[in-house]
């Protein structure tokens, strides 16, 4: 029977204690600075991320803004690129907030919830940045961050056991597709997480040879060459958790080639898009991390409820309890 190494309050305290302390190492080493975000943009704006494409996000009107309905965030990957520019952040400089979301279509589990709660970032780069050494320097320095906030919990904390350690594994989609040919995504990343504990994915969006993609990207905001997700291995419910979907965004090039494989060309009539076909926009690489994800890992809890509070059916709070999960 699992049984928490927290109890309830120590769990709220710990929670705290691992968001104080990664915020302040992602940002001292990233060089971010903290803003504000919006929880809602102009469905017109085209801001909103898309997601797999699938996804409908919740929307309504507002009284005295009746020209447009108006749509909860999934996540603020492309209003992050406009607030660098309009906030006039230079290159090495960048900024994060606190990104809560509401993705009402989501497959509630364990590690998945209608509530989002994120680190939401974006650094400006160079033209000669934009590659795959660069990319990897980045997870690295966010590892380490990861890393570091362990060890700071642990002081608090000793009775917790160790899931993050400070070393990172790099493999493209093709290359985990040929290793592991007969398995699904899913299953494949699961593989590769138990051999390596953390492991970055590199290059989602674009087919594999099987003809589908690894998982799917919007195809206006991650440059398919150089983006991935980073996992880490959670050994208790032996899985793969995603912490972070991220990498190097589009630039005019990579933009106008990924909405024709999609077929969605007409996004380019956005004002955002317009922005990066002009060049008005900074080259920028930037990311979404987990922070109840993230808790669940070093407080090894097992259920993304236990470290935050959102809504459940029936039947996931009766399976809770019959595993002794605290719900919050």
């Amino acid at each position: 029977m699992y049984q928490s190494k927290l109890n309830l309050k120590e769990t709220e305290i710990a929670i705290k204690k691992v968001k104080d302390t990664f915020e302040a190492y992602l940002a001292s080493s990233l060089q971010l600075m903290r803003v504000s975000a919006p929880l809602f943009v102009l469905s017109k704006s085209g801001l909103n991320d898309n997601l797999n494409g699938v996804e409908k996000p919740v929307s309504f009107v507002a009284k005295g803004i009746s020209d447009s309905e108006i749509e909860i965030v999934h996540s603020l990957a492309k209003w992050k690129r406009m607030a660098l520019a309009h906030y006039g952040f230079s290159v090495g400089e960048g900024l994060y907030t606190d990104m809560n979301a509401i993705r009402k279509d989501e497959n509630v589990d364990h590690l998945h919830s209608i509530y989002v709660d994120q680190w939401d970032w974006e650094k400006i780069i160079t033209e000669d940045e934009r590659d795959r050494l660069y990319l990897e320097l980045i997870v690295r320095t966010i590892v380490h961050a990861l890393y570091l906030t362990q060890e700071e919990l642990l002081k608090d904390f000793p009775n917790l056991d160790r899931y993050v350690f400070d070393d990172v594994f790099f493999i493209t989609t093709k290359e985990l597709e040929k290793l592991y040919p007969n398995l699904t995504p899913k299953e494949r990343e699961h593989q590769i997480a138990r051999v390596h504990n953390i492991v970055f994915i590199i290059g989602i969006g674009w087919p594999l040879a099987n003809g589908k993609p690894h998982d799917g990207r919007s195809p206006d905001y991650d440059d398919w060459n150089l983006n991935g997700d980073l996992l880490v291995y959670h050994p208790y419910l032996d899985e793969a958790i995603e912490i972070s979907s991220m990498g190097i965004r589009v630039d005019s090039k990579s933009l106008i080639e990924q909405l024709r494989y999609k077929d969605m060309t007409e996004r380019l009539e956005y004002n955002y898009h317009q922005l990066i076909m002009s060049k008005r926009l900074p080259l920028t690489i930037g990311g979404g991390i987990g922070q109840s994800r993230i808790c669940m890992l070093l407080l090894n809890k097992i259920h993304i409820g236990e470290v935050q509070a959102s809504l459940w059916s029936s039947e996931e709070i009766k399976k809770c309890k019959e595993k002794n999960i605290n719900l919050l």
